[in-house]
């Protein structure tokens, strides 16, 4: 069998896996987007931190960017701190107390991770910024266990490099108007977003609701544009997509309808006031969750308005519908051509990807798998080894090629 088939094999394993009805609905999604592409229309992606991360899911994006089947990303301030640092890295734990580290200035459970990096990968980065090498030293004499990770994080010297590192990305980035992400993607690695996204010349942006994670990056991230700016960056990302798709993230209200969208009524004074605006009216927003309530919000608003009444009334949403209602559901639910896709993503996006990919023609160089799985494994292993970190270097040559087509 050839890897073609193996990974036929496992999409066709993982779709049994659904449920039905997410199964009839993750069709229609794939039907969706494969109608939209073949129109010359775009797929927009938001997603989440850490489970996109860990499920190789961010990974997948940037393979799906690179085919042209994404054309704008959103993301968390906390991902581009972990794609700056190579998505995923071997991290060892260690106890911080007896490193000599003061307990109060330990993360819980007073662990200090150091960044599982070869000789020749630790004098490369000696060329770049001082290395404490009696505490590396003294780093690997000590009892430890080995994990994969987010990559860069809280793990010396990689996530002291990137509060570092972000800080010359933020002075390039105002220096020419661009947003951190746009900058800091020239020096990422081609398979993460950012990476993938600055090659293709699209848009990678973090919405204003997940600014601020990933420590000193997400500060850079927040300074290089105003939140108006911001704000209008992501909208016109929006606005341009015919199917949104939603991957494990919440306060999403926040950033499909904001402060320019009219649909859902936020936009409205912008409107007036001669700002451009935009409308998620007969766009598809497709939305993966574990949460079962958002499909029993879903079903609901398409059984008798519910969702919609309680607002015509003016009354708390939670208490006529009768479950946990979050601030997303809202106008997830209201939306005529919304797809709630109930289920683990690292599942989902796999049987999606593919699906819309055979039915595009299109080869896919990289298929993300489930974590738990021996292919799960397999994936994360490989993305360890082969998705570098951020390249200073890169972002330099990508910074004259840039001033000089901009003359």
């Amino acid at each position: 069998m050839t890897i073609e088939d193996d990974n036929q094999t496992l999409v066709e394993s993982y779709y049994d896996q659904l449920s039905p009805d997410t199964q009839a609905l993750l069709d229609q999604a794939v039907q969706q987007i494969v109608s939209s592409k073949r129109k010359g229309g775009k797929v927009v992606v938001i997603t989440g931190s850490g489970p996109n991360l860990h499920e190789g899911v961010t990974t997948l994006i940037a393979e799906l960017i690179d085919k042209g089947l994404i054309d704008g990303v959103s993301t968390s301030s906390a991902v581009v701190a972990h794609e700056m640092g190579g998505t995923l890295d071997r991290v060892k734990r260690v106890n911080g107390v007896k490193l000599g580290f003061p307990a109060e200035k330990l993360p819980r459970g007073q662990v200090f991770e150091f960044t599982v990096l070869s000789s020749a990968e630790l004098d490369d980065l000696g060329q770049e910024m001082y290395l404490d090498r009696d505490l590396l030293a003294r780093g690997d004499q000590a009892e430890s266990n080995v994990i994969i990770k987010a990559a860069g994080n809280m793990a010396y010297p990689m996530g002291l490099r990137m509060e570092r590192v972000a800080r010359d990305v933020l002075s390039m980035a105002k220096a020419y108007g661009l947003p951190f992400e746009r900058v800091a993607g020239w020096g990422c690695d081609p398979h993460t977003m950012l990476g993938a996204a600055a090659r293709r010349g699209i848009p990678a942006l973090v919405s204003v609701p997940q600014l601020i994670g990933g420590g000193g990056v997400g500060l850079a991230v927040g300074d290089s544009l105003s939140i108006t700016e911001r704000c209008m960056r992501m909208a016109d990302m929006i606005s341009d997509a015919d199917v949104i798709i939603e991957s494990a993230i919440a306060l999403t209200q926040e950033i499909h309808d904001g402060p320019f969208e009219t649909y859902m009524g936020h936009g409205i004074w912008a409107d007036w006031d001669g700002y451009q605006t935009y409308s998620l009216a007969k766009k598809t927003l497709v939305r993966m969750d574990l949460d079962a309530n958002l499909k029993r919000a879903w079903d609901m608003e398409r059984s008798d308005a519910t969702v919609q009444s309680a607002i015509n009334q003016g009354l708390p949403k939670t208490k006529l519908t009768g479950i946990p209602f979050r601030m997303e559901m809202s106008g997830f639910a209201r939306l005529e051509n919304s797809l709630p896709l109930i289920g683990d993503i690292g599942v989902i996006w796999p049987v999606l990807a593919w699906k819309v990919a055979h039915a595009l023609g299109i080869k896919l160089d990289f298929l993300s798998h489930p974590q738990q799985t021996p292919a799960g494994q397999a994936m994360r292993a490989w993305i360890v080894e082969n998705v570098r970190p951020f390249d200073r270097q890169k972002m330099i040559q990508f910074s004259r090629d840039f001033r000089r087509s901009s003359q």
